[in-house]
């Protein structure tokens, strides 16, 4: 009887230790070449920011990374109040979250009639394509000359700028099923509504997801965009880069430019952990 608890424990031993070390070594894989990298960046930047002298002989005026960072939660020198920036990224995200939602209802609803009526799709997605061609800089102008410069606007260039790509992603996955499927759907006598809800709007949603994806970031680029143009209102992050560009303080532009990054990888993180929990249990292409 011992002899059997003995030979059993050292198993046990080893498989219970052998699970942190392969959880551990997962972690390392996944973040620690991120992390190397960002600590080699951090470093060629205080290098670039003690050591790089202008052609007159000048340091430099780009500010140490811990100068930029109390700007995440401080003013300046300049006797800027506390949290400016931070109030800045939270008008931009509601601004860009209300355009991006109205262009996910916009364009799902367009991929799906698109999909269902090929006149639709003959007549409308030329001008969908209009949209993504014409430069968003050339009708932020004229938006605010119809609209105001106030958050309508401001909501509409995020919805412009966004369209698009929700619209031939998600037609895109719409077309996606199989004819195998198609058939067994037309043999089983379902209507337009029982195809649509059971095949292909699940079969869209890989697709779907990620045309939402990089309507996310595009989102945010267009609230950044009409808070640089429409300087009326609540100061967003594009008023607050304007701003400080123009004044010179580059530790809050850069602030700013870094808190627009992390504005955008949030929005475009979120949907990838949207499409994985739905498609984990049948889709094995992310």
């Amino acid at each position: 009887m011992s002899a059997g608890l003995s030979a059993s424990n050292p198993a046990e031993v080893v498989s219970v230790k052998s699970v942190p070390k392969a959880a551990e070594g997962t972690l390392v894989s996944r973040f620690g070449p991120p992390l190397a990298v960002f600590v080699g960046f951090i470093a060629l930047w205080y290098l670039y920011a003690r050591f790089i002298l202008d052609e007159n002989g000048r340091k430099t005026a780009l500010p140490y990374p811990h100068q930029v960072i109390t700007s995440f939660f401080g003013g300046g020198a300049d006797g800027s109040q506390p949290g400016q920036l931070l109030s800045a990224t939270w008008l931009t995200f509601v601004v860009a979250l209300a355009g991006l939602l109205i262009a996910i209802v916009l364009g799902v609803v367009f991929a799906v009639m698109m999909s269902q009526a090929k006149w639709v799709e003959t007549s409308f997605y030329p001008y969908a394509i209009f949209l993504q061609t014409v430069p968003i800089l050339a009708l932020v102008p004229l938006i605010g000359l119809l609209f105001g410069f106030g958050f309508t606007a401001r909501i509409l260039v995020c919805v412009i700028i966004s369209l698009f790509p929700i619209i031939t992603n998600t037609l895109f996955g719409l077309k996606s099923a199989e004819k195998s499927q198609h058939e067994l759907f037309t043999l089983h006598g379902a209507d337009k509504w029982t195809r649509l809800t059971k095949l292909q709007l699940p079969a869209s949603l890989p697709a779907m997801f990620t045309g939402f994806q990089i309507s996310a970031g595009l989102s945010v680029i267009g609230a950044i965009v009409g808070g640089f143009f429409f300087q009326r209102g609540p100061k967003d992050l594009g008023n607050r880069i304007l701003l400080y560009s123009s004044r010179l303080r580059p530790g809050e532009l850069i602030a700013a430019v870094i808190l627009s990054a992390l504005l955008g990888i949030a929005f475009f993180q979120f949907f990838g952990w949207a499409r994985t929990r739905l498609t984990q249990s049948w889709y094995q292409g992310r």
